[in-house]
């Protein structure tokens, strides 16, 4: 592998002694004499005299004689026997940029002493005359080329030199040749900057000046800063594993194609402008941005083209460790169509991720639906809207969450989803639904409304064990968050078509019991509702997409790492707004105040709830007592003397459906089912975060007292209006002014003489037998002055005395008037047959 310096002769074949001057001997024809060589022939003699060498000490003897040896003094004879010819012409400068590998370099200017070596950036300069390149330092008149054709130049001295005085003028100097220790001959034309640093700005404003003066600028490839410009961009879309897909972006360089995501990985660790949304705004569209190779080169692209890229993808680059590509789940597809929006990009192939894409980014993409035929109510505008999102939904194999304000229907939506679901042969396993406690009763009366060709089974109660078998012939099973761990295996036990959360945050603690086992049945399609998606911190937003879409939003570490941390606790608005983009096409929110044309002026909801446990005793043994005593009492002193008996009966159970705390027995005070202050407690605060302001009606004041204690607990402001209230303007203008978004407020303070305008949302605890009265309370709200529609909320315990009176409202108007004859000095007459409906039992 040792390589020796030969000289080949012409005609091939002689031998060649290597003399002072080289003397062939040509064997054939028996000649021997002096060999004429291409340059001085001592030199060449000397290249005998060298030892065998390697092949990498051959290469580098090589390059070190190549630029010298064209140059090599001749005979005069053998100059005379050349051919040769004479340039008149213009000089062309020409700066060559190159980067030399040395083994060391002398401190020089900025530069400090380096052992070891290193690459060294250079800009060679040269004066081409024709076809002729001579080099500034070189004096000479004329040059001898490989082909030994002698070339003389009239070289442009004046010329020359005005066009060195430009180097000048951008910090390039001459740098001496002790500087550069190379493997071979360091050029003797090499120029450098004051220090490294200083050759990106170099090639961002001084290039085009050398340019304008006259400089032909060339790059060699292994120049480090080389600034190169994009002829082309494009993205594949392949598949990668079920519900994901490798996004491969790309430029096209030089004829090449390079990936683009670690050039952008590598620009956003360089340069904080592109992390913070602030600096970034700040980025001109047209400023040209340098994105570096892993070989050093440098690509020119504008700021435009890649803000969007940064705006729309940044967090997929935070947790770049490599590669080509970018991961993204399909769920994520709505971004693509954000950068074709914005920066033209065409991406190549899975067709049906660039069409959910646009689906998800435009609301036209969803066609109207028509509603089941079996619907029970007339769907408005904006509810038709939610059913068609909810098919989408289901047809793309997505989930999602249905999170309008309070009393825009949530409920009847999805009955008519799941109705239309069973009307077109879908519902082939049943629906579960998980809710509060306190909605077990309002589900089961809205689907019997609204939804009658629903079955229904409802796993609530102790005797609910004994319906777990029944799941399967179900079309809708209601289940309770509470249950949830208790009945794991037998609801795991079966899968379901649909699975639906209602009042989803519930579960927003993703390491609580019921979030886990949610994310342990199994189901073809999920849905969250609620009013309220995001209430303390987003991690509840996470917990509830980590059980609709597992993975979308990445691990709870990193969702806390790249988006928890950035916007709660460092205010960035990027990434913020980044997050909204990519979560709404999987949230359905209408605020009352964009449907309020389709609303009435008042709307009346009458929320419905069970007792339970202790409290349903409770009622059930001061229902039986009182029966007694009222009879009792009839019999010996008829109807009309028996009044204050029979009111004071009924008072007793209309506390115990409030509150059980509201009766004076140390027993009942010990009571921990409230089954209608919990139903409250679910309303209030997605109420309150919805913006909405809420008078809150109750005849008993201590039951105002004990809201106020929750309210206190859930960190809820307030205002309070009782009888005993002595700064009841100040307590007005609290609620009207905004102060505090809840007005508690007694029938017999509050019911008339206020105007509350500011109010939206009326509340009524407890019925009252008046109806007129009740009127006369929501008219607080509901009056001359208000512009916004009013929400009516009416809560009762199913089945008990709050259920009857319900029903004296709507059709036993003269009953209602005669039973409040103790308030209003009318006699009571009324049958048997009353008492009998008012004492009725709760329906088991």
């Amino acid at each position: 592998g040792r390589q020796l310096a030969t000289l080949l002769t012409e005609p091939a074949g002689g031998l060649v002694i290597p003399l002072p001057q080289p003397w062939f001997v040509d064997l054939d024809r028996r000649l021997v004499g002096p060999l004429q060589v291409g340059g001085n022939p001592a030199v060449v003699a000397r290249l005998f005299s060298l030892p065998p060498l390697s092949p990498t000490a051959a290469a580098l003897v090589g390059e070190a004689l190549a630029e010298p040896a064209i140059d090599l003094p001749r005979d005069p004879e053998q100059a005379a026997s050349v051919n040769s010819r004479c340039i008149v012409a213009e000089p062309v400068a020409v700066l060559r940029l190159r980067t030399v590998q040395t083994h060391g370099n002398r401190a020089w200017r900025d530069y400090s002493t380096v052992y070891g070596g290193g690459p060294f950036d250079v800009a060679l300069a040269t004066f081409r005359y024709e076809d002729v390149e001579v080099i500034p330092e070189d004096r000479r008149d004329f040059t001898i080329l490989a082909n030994g054709e002698m070339v003389r130049i009239e070289r442009q001295r004046a010329r020359e030199e005005e066009l060195m005085s430009e180097l000048a003028k951008v910090d390039l100097e001459k740098i001496p040749g002790y500087v550069l220790h190379t493997f071979g001959r360091p050029p003797d034309n090499a120029y450098g900057l004051a220090q490294e640093s200083n050759w990106p700005l170099f090639m961002r404003e001084h290039l085009g000046q050398l340019r304008s003066r006259g400089w032909q600028i060339d790059f060699a490839m292994e120049f480090r800063h080389r600034l190169l410009e994009v002829e082309a961009w494009d993205a594949d879309l392949t598949e990668s594993g079920t519900g994901w897909f490798e996004l491969d972006m790309g430029i096209v360089v030089e004829g090449e194609r390079l990936p683009l995501a670690p050039l952008l990985a590598g620009l956003f660790r360089r340069d904080g402008r592109w992390l913070d949304a602030a600096l970034l705004e700040q980025v001109a569209d047209g400023e040209m941005v340098e994105l570096v190779t892993t070989a050093g080169l440098r690509i020119r692209v504008p700021a435009w083209r890649l803000k969007p890229l940064a705006a729309t993808l940044i967090d997929l680059f935070e947790g770049f460790t490599g590669g080509t590509s970018l991961r993204l789940s399909r769920f994520d597809a709505p971004r693509l169509s954000e950068l074709n929006d914005s920066t033209r990009w065409r991406f190549r192939g899975q067709k049906d991720v660039l069409a959910l894409a646009e689906q998800l980014s435009a609301a036209q993409g969803i066609s109207h639906i028509v509603p089941p035929r079996g619907l029970g109510l007339e769907l408005r505008h904006y509810q038709s809207e939610g059913l068609a999102w909810l098919q989408f939904l289901r047809e793309q194999n997505l989930a999602g969450i249905l999170a309008d304000d309070m009393g825009l229907g949530k409920t009847a939506q999805t009955l008519a989803h799941l109705l239309l679901e069973k009307e077109s042969g879908r519902l082939d396993r049943p629906a579960l639904i998980v809710l509060p406690t306190s909605l077990i009763f309002n589900w089961t009366n809205e689907a019997a409304r609204f939804a009658p060709g629903l079955s229904l089974l409802s796993l609530h109660g102790p005797e609910r064990k004994s319906r777990f078998a029944d799941i399967p012939t179900h079309d809708v099973v209601l289940t309770t968050y509470p249950l949830l761990w208790r009945d794991v295996n037998d609801l795991t036990r079966y899968a379901y078509h649909l699975l639906i959360l209602d009042e989803a945050q519930t579960v927003k603690n993703a390491r609580s019991q019921g979030a886990e086992v949610v994310r342990r049945i199994e189901a073809r399609h999920r849905l969250c509702l609620t009013g309220t998606p995001l209430e303390n911190h987003l991690g509840e937003l996470w917990s509830q997409f980590d059980f609709l879409l597992p993975g979308f939003l990445g691990s709870n570490q990193t969702f806390a790492k790249y988006w928890r941390t950035p916007i709660e606790k460092q205010g960035d608005v990027r990434r913020r707004e980044l997050l909204a983009r990519r979560v709404r096409p999987f949230i359905l929110r209408r605020k009352k105040e964009e449907v309020a044309r389709e609303l009435p002026p008042k709307t009346i909801i009458v929320r419905r709830v069970e007792l339970a446990g202790g409290q349903r005793d409770l009622y059930e043994t001061v229902r039986v007592a009182m029966d007694a005593k009222v009879r009792q009492e009839i019999a010996s002193k008829g109807f009309n003397r028996s009044q204050i008996v029979i009111l004071d009966a009924l008072l007793k159970l209309r506390q115990v459906c409030c509150d059980p705390r509201l009766l004076k027995s140390k027993s009942a005070q010990k009571l921990k089912e409230r089954a209608k202050l919990a139903l409250l407690m679910t309303m209030l605060p997605e109420l309150v975060e919805e913006g909405r302001k809420i008078l809150l009606f109750s005849q008993f004041t201590s039951m105002l007292s004990l809201i106020a204690r929750e309210l206190r607990l859930l960190a809820l402001d307030y205002a309070l209006l009782c009888g005993d209230t002595g700064d009841r303007e100040e307590q007005v203008r609290r609620f009207q002014s905004g102060e505090v978004p809840i007005f508690l407020i007694s029938l017999r303070a509050g019911g008339v003489g206020l105007n509350l305008t500011a109010a939206d949302t009326v509340i009524h605890f407890d019925p009252w037998w008046n109806p007129a009265a009740e009127n006369q309370a929501t008219d607080r709200a509901h009056r001359l002055g208000q512009d916004k529609p009013v929400f009516v909320y009416k809560l009762i315990v199913a089945g008990s005395i709050e259920e009857k009176i319900l029903a004296l409202q709507e059709g036993k108007a003269e009953l209602a008037a005669r039973i409040l004859s103790a308030d209003h000095g009318v006699e009571a007459k009324f049958g048997s047959e009353d008492i009998s409906a008012l004492f009725a039992p709760l329906a088991s």
